[in-house]
């Protein structure tokens, strides 16, 4: 049996103290166990199951779902399989090997999220059998057992509204135990927090991880940045072995290169790596040094025993398949490649070069750190929310809320537009050509290098950070790096058209064609230079932006055949995710919170700034999206003839009860507004008679000399020399 540590001795008791605490209410409950990566959460939480159900002074009879993401449910149930095989005290299964429709006293049904969110899933759906998930949960209760769910990392899945619902509805636990080592739930009954501190005590992880340490020492001459980041890797791992060898340790360190994810048209990194290691240091699949693990559609090379503590592999070529649930005490050394411009990756990245081999600390402090090497000038450690590797952040509705309860739409597209076409051009160039973009582009900007951070240090290993470190040094910015980069920016500006066909058109139908008819630059390669540089990039992706918009409006919308209208009632969204493009902002009044936010339109900026400086009479406020089933809309019908969804910006509560929904316009675009104003006026009005109230308002609204003034008439009009009595004042103060 294995033997626990103190703070696991301590920390299971709190928990079994807490969670029997809790039973003895009617209503279900939460319990938070937040343990860093490397505390050993799941033997831990093998053994608080055990003492639970063992030498109960009570009659309560327990069964226990066990839900993960990916496969890390099978891996946790061979985990407690083998920690229950003597006592047999608690039995581990799989949904096909429960008897009788239901789960038996004292057993784990082991599940993954993908299994059952998914609609029409097999573990879910009726059938004629009633074997799904809703059966055997009602059958267990009928058989007199009390439901203990288990959510393992369960910052991944459980805040999803499908997983809440399956957790609420189908499940309905009577403890529900959410295990992670970055929990985000934040109403929970109790919580039990393995500290940090508490588990580097016991010299079961690292002191720290540092971050490219000593790298300006090195002599770059004409190694390209990809080339330093490694040659530094393997020196340091170089000097481990030296360390654990003095020591008298048996101990092979292993470096992790994680690989960007393939992008096709975009050069393959993990070939240009794996030549790097081949050519520069004697690294290959053939002698076992490198081994490789990509989907499961890819390679798996030299995978055997390699997490034994000898094994003779150096270096591991991987993608994010591993950042999650694989256990390498040998791995000290984590190199990173990111993509363009990105900066931040995760806790449980880091917690792949945590562990300590030996489960001890040694008087050679170099083995007690973790070592990341990577091409970055700073860098920022995230906390893990989402399953993509770029963090995600998600943002809770606050408990100030009420249902809203509006009646809503989505138009479901019956024919697909998902690529850019030829017109895409015309309508950038003419843009571009309209708002003068050419005295903005600074066509000699200093040649291009990669900043790499040096002696950066991760003290804090379980919180969020920007990691402080001493300085940068830069490194020239090889062809190939610079073609690598700049087919990563023509890829990222598609979205949300499809980066397979659409990538080319920005490339070489649009960017290399403006540079030479427009700017008058011929050279391919100046002209990427010129796009990647620090000055450029930016306005460069906002006019693109600006033509994918022209573009909906001119060429996908009037493509599209009428859409299947699908009914909904809109609420604001419980839990709302974002992606690396959002940045944080300090919005108080805002109705999800942390609030998170892309670059707004100067009408949209000014309007937030409004309503957050609304005294009192504002409770909440909502920044509404476009084109998901999750936003508010509203039909009108086109120029066209043909209906379409109308997605107002901005949906605030007032301290009086009334709910404002509100457009922002300026210009043209006020002037164009009348199908969507008209459609907006007569939905407000049905709405209120419906209530029997006046309890919704609002319209187009403008800023207009020094006021805010909005137009809720069904039969919009606006005159910019003449603005008429229809304009009401909005008076929020």
């Amino acid at each position: 049996m294995l033997t626990l540590r103190n703070y696991q001795e301590k920390y299971i008791e709190e928990l079994k103290n807490k969670v029997n605490h809790l039973l003895q209410y009617d209503e279900d409950k939460t319990v938070v166990f937040e343990a860093p990566t490397g505390a050993g959460k799941t033997i831990m939480v093998a053994e608080f199951l055990k003492r639970l159900v063992l030498h109960r002074d009570d009659s309560k009879k327990f069964a226990f779902i066990w839900i993960s993401v990916h496969q890390l449910h099978s891996q946790s149930k061979d985990k407690l399989t083998r920690y229950f095989e003597h006592t047999r005290i608690l039995q581990c299964s799989d949904f096909e090997d429960l008897n009788d429709k239901l789960i038996g006293e004292n057993e784990i049904l082991f599940l993954n999220w993908e299994s059952i969110n998914k609609e029409g899933n097999i573990y879910i759906r009726d059938s004629e059998h009633d074997n799904n998930l809703s059966k055997i949960v009602e059958n267990t209760k009928e058989d007199g057992r009390e439901i203990i769910l288990v959510i393992d990392e369960s910052h991944y899945a459980a805040p999803s509204e499908k997983s809440i619902q399956i957790v609420e509805e189908t499940i309905n636990p009577k403890i529900t135990i959410e295990v992670s080592a970055t929990p985000i739930i934040k109403n929970e009954d109790e919580k039990v927090k393995v500290h940090l501190e508490d588990v580097i005590l016991e010299g079961m992880i690292k002191k720290e991880v540092a971050i490219n340490p000593e790298i300006e020492k090195e002599k770059i001459g004409s190694d390209s940045v990809d080339e330093l980041v490694i040659k530094c890797a393997l020196k340091r791992r170089h000097d481990l072995l030296d360390a654990y060898k003095k020591e008298g340790a048996h101990i092979n360190p292993l470096v992790l290169i994680q690989l960007p994810d393939r992008r096709t048209g975009v050069l393959d990194k993990k070939e240009e790596i794996i030549n790097i290691l081949k050519n520069k240091f004697d690294i290959t699949v053939q002698n076992r040094k490198l081994a490789i693990w990509l989907s499961d559609d890819e390679d798996k090379l030299n995978l055997e025993n390699i997490e034994k503590s000898d094994n003779e592999v150096e270096v591991l070529l991987f993608k994010q398949a591993i950042a999650l649930g694989w256990d390498c005490p040998r791995a000290t050394i984590l190199v990173l490649f990111r993509d363009w411009k990105s900066i931040i990756f995760s806790i449980q990245t880091v917690g792949r070069i945590m562990r300590m081999p030996e489960l001890k600390h040694y008087e050679n402090e170099i083995l007690n750190k973790g070592y990341v090497f990577t091409n970055l000038p700073k860098v920022e450690i995230a906390q893990d929310v989402a399953k993509e590797y770029l963090t995600i952040y998600e943002a809770r509705r606050r408990d100030i809320y009420t249902n809203l309860d509006l009646p809503s739409i989505y138009l479901k597209r019956q024919r697909e537009r998902t690529r850019l076409s030829g017109d895409f051009r015309k309508i950038f160039i003419d843009i571009a050509k309209r708002e003068l973009i050419e005295p903005r582009i600074n066509l000699k900007p200093k040649s291009l290098v990669n900043q790499i951070m040096v002696d950066g240090v991760i003290k804090k290993l379980d919180k969020p950070q920007i990691v402080e470190h001493k300085g940068e040094i830069s490194v020239n910015m090889k062809e190939t790096e610079l073609q690598y980069y700049f087919d990563l920016f023509c890829r990222g500006a598609c979205t949300p058209y499809a980066p397979t066909r659409s990538s080319e058109i920005i490339q070489n139908t649009l960017l290399y064609a403006f540079f030479r008819d427009v700017l008058k630059v011929d050279d391919e390669t100046k002209a990427e230079i010129i796009t990647l540089s620090e000055d450029n990039y930016p306005i460069i992706l906002e006019y693109i932006n600006k033509a994918k918009d022209e573009y909906k409006i001119k060429v996908v919308d009037a493509l599209d055949e009428q859409k299947e209208v699908i009914a909904s009632v809109w609420n604001v969204p419980i839990i709302q995710s974002y992606n690396i493009k959002y940045d944080k902002k300090d919005y108080k009044k805002f109705i999800l919170q942390p609030c998170y936010a892309k670059i707004q339109s100067k009408p949209e900026q000014d309007f937030i700034a409004f309503l957050e400086d609304s005294n009192n009479l504002i409770t909440w406020w909502y920044k509404n999206g476009e084109s998901e089933p999750k936003f508010f809309a509203i039909s009108y019908v086109g120029e066209d003839g043909l209906e379409h969804a109308f997605y107002p910006d901005f949906i605030f509560m007032m301290e009086d009860g009334r709910i404002g929904i509100f457009d922002t316009k300026e210009g043209r675009t006020a002037e164009d507004a009348k199908p969507k104003a008209d459609a907006l006026a007569k939905y407000i009005g049905k709405q209120n008679k419906k209530r029997n109230s006046n309890t919704l308002f609002g319209g187009i609204v403008i800023f207009k000399d020094g006021s805010y003034r909005y137009n809720d008439s069904e039969d919009y009009l606006y005159d910019k020399t003449n603005v008429g009595s229809n304009w009401k004042f909005l008076n929020l103060k």
